[in-house]
């Protein structure tokens, strides 16, 4: 089920947040960057804090974004690679040890580590989603090795990170995708996927944590030692800041949106004591006028208790200290006027907007920190579609593996 254009294949990331469907379309050739070709959008109301809770409605906006997507590239889709995040999420590390076949270590053997790491007892209603190795350890290596192909040794060992999700969350985005007549070719975390695009590989190796600001959650990624360490969601975010406002203005919800997209600002010190908005009221009342430091002060308190949430999570994931290149933000809520400087002060490191690297194409994705989980789905399903890893001699039976495989995928 390859999604194809002429000689190159066409990877579909479809994000499917709280706030709206997302789907982009890259062309991809090995060796080269990725290039957006199409993007399409639509908002979603069938979501809530990154759970399906009306298959319908999520079914509408994916088909739309896809249709969308699909005009604009001149292709077909048929499958794609969809984000799931929520706090039904749980990540651990785990260990994993295999003896080594044949004195060498080989691809194979790292495929079986992993397996062994996997190995371990995951509540029924919940699937590993993701098995991500961190460093192995070759005999008795005391330096956590990233890459030991090719390396002797009797006992290989590996340090993974495993992330679990519930069953019925997965299912549900699977059932949706799928209703709309397109294969699911993979189900990605969604700060996994926005840390492929918006990280660099120093801060990676230094320790970083990605902080995806949404509409429905926060999500938030670390990485330590080039490695993820921790993944964690909460379920606050930018959904929050609107309530806030339609709460403190009595104004309906749509219209407490584009006031925030217009006027708010994360820092009340920001917004100057003269400076006044236009508030639409319910009914048929006139509209009023209001300081917008008084909006300010509001969302200023709501981006507060996000990263106060944050910082909690980060002290109990036990790596604040190790995270020395500071904080990255990204999402459609880290556009916001003043949330960097906020963020810093609260949290006392660095903090810079992550926005989506190592892809071409259309400026309006590549330069805009609300498509770091669409572009970060991309670059997962290239490394999926073309691992890079040096290729071995490959007899007869491997090929006939593939093929199974990949059948076995298409029936599932």
């Amino acid at each position: 089920m390859m999604n194809r254009k002429g000689d190159k294949s066409l990877i579909v990331g479809l994000d499917i947040g709280t706030s709206k469907v997302t789907a982009l379309v890259g062309e991809y050739e090995p060796g080269h960057e990725i290039e957006v070709i199409g993007i399409g959008s639509h908002e979603s109301r069938g979501m809530k804090r990154g759970v399906v809770v009306d298959i319908e409605s999520t079914v509408q906006s994916i088909q739309r974004a896809v249709e969308e997507a699909e005009l604009m590239a001149g292709c077909e889709i048929r499958s794609v690679y969809a984000s799931i995040s929520g706090s039904h999420t749980q990540c651990r590390n785990s260990p994993g040890i295999v003896p080594v076949a044949g004195g060498e270590v080989t691809y194979a053997d790292l495929d079986r580590v992993l397996e062994a790491a996997k190995a371990v007892a995951v509540p029924a209603d919940q699937r590993i989603l993701h098995a991500i190795p961190q460093e192995y350890i070759v005999d008795n290596s005391q330096e956590g090795i990233r890459n030991p192909v090719g390396m002797s040794g009797v006992r290989l060992e590996v340090r993974a990170h495993l992330v679990t999700c519930a069953q019925s969350a997965a299912t549900n985005v699977s059932k949706c995708v799928q209703r709309c007549g397109l294969q699911v070719d993979d189900l990605i975390l969604g700060s996994l996927a926005s840390s492929t695009a918006v990280l660099t590989r120093d801060e990676k190796e230094l320790g970083v944590v990605l902080v995806d600001i949404g509409a429905g959650t926060t999500d938030i990624a670390v990485f330590v030692q080039g490695a993820i360490r921790h993944s964690a969601c909460l379920p606050i975010a930018g959904d929050q800041v609107t309530n806030d406002i339609a709460h403190l203005l009595r104004t309906p919800t749509p219209e407490a949106e584009q006031i925030k997209v217009r006027y708010a600002c994360a820092l009340a010190q920001l917004a100057t004591a003269e400076e006044s908005i236009q508030v639409p009221s319910v009914g048929d009342r006139p509209p009023r006028r209001l300081a917008r430091q008084a909006l300010a002060e509001a969302v200023q308190n709501r981006y507060e208790e996000i990263f106060e949430m944050v910082q909690a999570e980060l002290r109990r994931s036990g790596f604040e200290e190790l995270v020395r290149a500071g904080l990255v933000l990204t999402g459609g809520s880290s556009r916001m006027e003043g949330v960097v400087e906020l963020a810093e002060e609260m949290l006392h490191m660095p903090v810079r907007v992550g926005i989506p690297q190592h892809v071409a194409g259309l400026g309006e994705v590549v330069g805009n920190p609300v498509h770091a989980t669409g572009v970060g789905l991309l670059l997962w399903g290239a490394q999926i579609e073309h691992p890079r890893r040096p290729s071995l001699t490959v007899g007869k039976a491997a090929n006939l593996w593939t093929k199974f495989k990949n059948w076995y995928r298409g029936e599932f």
